[in-house]
C-alpha cells in the first residue's frame, strides 16, 4: 500500500534538513602518526647539535584521546563565530578580553570552546602542530558554562589557563612527560592551583615539557618527552629551539592556545621558553609561590611561575598564585604586586648594570639605549663569573630525595616506581620508547652518596656565595637591577633565591625572538614589574608568530 503524499513530502524534507545539517557539520580529524624520515634527516646537521633529533612525534601520547571528550561540540562548532570573535581574542590582554565578556560579544563558555578548537586546528595538522598540550580538562566547558551564570570583578574570573605537566590539577595526569607516569591520575590540586581555582580561573588543560624538567638526560633536545614528543617553536618549527623545561608553557602561549600559562623553574626553565616564545616571564622569589604538589628537581631551587603576552597580565596573574603554604618548607607570606604603582611608575631614580660581555649584541645594547631614553640609566661591569661548584650537586642530590617524596605524597597508587632508581629500571625495560637519547643524569641521581649534613652545608655556601657576589657587583657599581640577556643569568639567580622578570626585546636577524630580563635581590618583585611595565609600555617588542594568527 502506497504511503500518503503528505507523507512522502514530510519524508523528502525531514531528509534535506538531515543533508542541511550534514553539510554544516565540521568533519572530526583523526591523527595517525606518519614518516618523520625526511623532516628528521633534514635536522640532522642543524648547527645546534641537540636539536638533531631522533623523534618528533609522541609513539606514547594518543592526541586522538586528548580530543575525543570534546568531538560533539567540535562537529557543531560555528567557524564563522571564531573568526568573529578571534580579533577579540588573540593576542589581548585579560582587562580587554573581560571587558568584551561584558558587553556579551561572547561568554566565558565560548572563550574556552574557542581555545578548545583552536588547540585541535593546530594541533591536528601535520604542517603546523607544536606537540604543546598533552591533556586537556574534560571538565572544562561545564565549568565554563556554570561561571557564565554569574559575573565577577575579579580580573581572572573565567579566565582560561594552562599548566606545565608537573603541576598537579586534580582528576587529570600529571606525567612530568615521563611514560612511567602516564598513570599518574591525582585526587588533589597543587596548592598553586588551588590559589587560582579561589579566583575562579580555569584549567584549560596540561602541557607537554622537557622531560623530568630537563634534569633527565644530557645532551638532549629542549622540548622533548617521551610522553608528549618533541615540542616545536611557533616562530620556527625544527629551526628554533622552545626553551625549556617549561616548553609547552612557552609555545603555547605564543601560539595563542591559552590566555597564559604556568611553568616551573629550578635554573633557566621559565626564563628560558619565555625568551624563545617572545613572552613575559617570572621566576620569583623562592618560598613566594608553594611548590607542594609540584613533581621536584629540587626543594632548594624549585618554584613555579607566570607566563604571558605581557607584563600587566602577568602581575595579575602572580598575585592569585602566592600565599603561605605550611606544607612548604620555604614557603613564606609575600606581597601582592601593586598594580596601581607599577602603572604609574616613573624611572626616578633606578639604575640598571649589565656585563660588558653583552657590549658584542646590538640587540641588547639597542635596548639599554632605549632604557636610557625614559631616564632608567645604566651602567656595565666587568667581572668574573662566580663558579658556584656545588650547583649541579645540588639538583642531584635533591632531586633523589624529593622526587620519592612527591610520590610517597602525591602519585597515584597506580605509579609502582618509588624512586630515580626504580624509573631508571623501568627505562631500560624499553629504552626506544622511555629514553631514546639516553638517561645519564638519572644514573648520576642514583649513584650520588651526598649525606644530608654535607648537602645541607653545601646549600649553605652556594646561596651565600651567589648572594654574596651579586649583591657586591650592585654595591661596587651602584644600580639596583641586573640586566641580561634571554635566561644567560639564570643559575646565579637560582643560586641567590633572586627574582627574575624576562621581556621580548625583538627579534635576531634570523627571526628568532630574544628577550632582556630583569634581576633583582630577594622579594623585590615589586620593582622588576615596574621597571619591566615602563619598558613594554614605551617600546611594545613583541609580535605573534605569523602562521599562528
Amino acid at each position: 500500500m502506497d504511503k500518503p503524499q503528505g507523507f512522502k513530502l514530510m519524508k523528502r524534507y525531514f531528509l534535506f534538513f538531515l543533508f542541511f545539517l550534514s553539510c554544516n557539520e565540521n568533519e572530526i580529524i583523526y591523527w595517525e602518526n606518519y614518516d618523520e624520515t625526511n623532516e628528521l634527516i633534514e635536522n640532522s646537521d642543524h648547527e645546534i647539535t641537540r636539536m638533531r633529533y631522533k623523534r618528533i612525534q609522541s609513539i606514547s601520547n594518543d592526541k586522538n584521546e586528548i580530543f575525543k571528550p570534546f568531538h560533539s561540540f567540535i562537529k557543531s562548532y560555528d567557524k564563522n563565530f571564531y573568526n568573529s570573535i578571534k580579533g577579540h581574542i588573540l593576542n589581548k590582554d585579560i582587562s580587554y578580553i573581560q571587558s568584551k565578556i561584558d558587553e556579551d560579544l561572547f561568554g566565558y563558555e565560548d572563550l574556552v570552546k574557542f581555545f578548545i578548537y583552536r588547540i585541535y586546528k593546530y594541533e591536528m595538522s601535520k604542517d603546523l602542530y607544536l606537540n604543546s598540550v598533552i591533556s586537556l580538562n574534560p571538565d572544562v566547558i561545564s565549568q565554563a558554562r556554570e561561571l557564565d551564570k554569574n559575573k565577577s570583578d575579579n580580573p581572572l574570573y573565567g579566565i582560561p589557563i594552562l599548566v606545565k605537566d608537573n603541576i598537579n590539577v586534580e582528576d587529570m595526569v600529571t606525567s612530568a612527560g615521563a611514560s612511567v607516569f602516564k598513570n599518574n591520575l591525582v585526587y588533589d590540586d597543587a596548592t598553586v592551583i588551588k590559589n587560582l581555582k579561589k579566583n575562579n580561573v580555569l584549567i584549560l588543560g596540561k602541557l607537554n615539557m622537557s622531560e623530568w624538567a630537563y634534569y633527565f638526560c644530557r645532551p638532549c633536545p629542549v622540548g622533548y618527552s617521551s610522553l608528549g614528543g618533541q615540542t616545536l617553536n611557533p616562530y620556527g618549527r625544527k629551526i628554533f629551539e622552545s626553551g625549556g623545561s617549561s616548553s609547552g608553557s612557552g609555545v603555547s602561549v605564543a601560539a595563542n592556545f591559552a590566555v597564559a600559562s604556568l611553568g616551573s623553574e629550578t635554573s633557566g626553565s621559565i626564563l628560558s621558553p619565555s625568551s624563545k616564545n617572545s613572552l613575559v616571564g617570572l621566576k620569583p622569589t623562592i618560598g613566594n609561590i608553594s611548590r607542594s604538589g609540584i613533581i621536584p628537581i629540587s626543594s632548594f631551587y624549585d618554584t613555579s611561575g607566570p607566563m604571558t603576552i605581557n607584563v600587566l597580565d602577568n602581575a595579575i596573574i602572580y598575585n592569585s598564585m602566592i600565599g603561605f603554604d605550611q606544607s612548604d618548607e620555604l614557603s613564606k607570606e609575600s606581597s601582592k604586586i601593586n598594580l596601581q604603582e607599577m602603572q604609574k611608575f616613573e624611572s626616578s631614580n633606578v639604575k640598571i648594570g649589565y656585563s660588558s660581555r653583552y657590549l658584542a649584541d646590538s640587540l641588547f645594547m639597542s635596548t639599554v639605549n632605549d632604557l636610557q631614553s625614559i631616564g632608567i640609566n645604566n651602567v656595565s661591569y666587568t667581572s668574573s663569573n662566580s663558579s658556584l661548584p656545588y650547583f649541579r650537586g645540588i639538583l642531584t642530590s635533591d632531586m633523589k630525595r624529593d622526587l620519592p617524596k612527591y610520590i610517597y605524597r602525591f602519585a597515584n597508587e597506580k605509579i609502582v616506581v618509588k624512586n630515580v632508581s626504580d624509573i631508571v629500571k623501568f627505562n631500560n625495560t624499553d629504552t626506544i620508547t622511555h629514553a631514546p637519547y639516553n638517561q645519564n643524569i638519572f644514573t648520576e641521581i642514583v649513584n650520588d652518596s651526598v649525606s644530608d649534613i654535607e648537602l645541607k652545608e653545601i646549600k649553605k655556601l652556594t646561596k651565600m656565595d651567589a648572594t654574596d657576589f651579586l649583591n657586591e657587583l650592585m654595591t661596587s657599581y651602584n644600580f639596583d637591577v641586573f640586566v641580561s640577556v634571554d635566561n644567560s643569568m639564570a643559575g646565579i639567580a637560582a643560586a641567590a633565591h633572586f627574582p627574575a622578570l624576562t621581556v621580548p626585546m625583538g627579534y635576531r636577524n634570523n627571526g628568532e625572538p630574544s628577550n632582556i630580563t630583569f634581576i633583582t635581590s630577594s622579594n623585590n618583585e615589586q620593582l622588576l614589574y615596574n621597571v619591566a611595565y615602563l619598558f613594554e609600555k614605551n617600546f611594545k617588542r613583541r609580535k605573534a608568530p605569523k602562521n599562528y594568527n
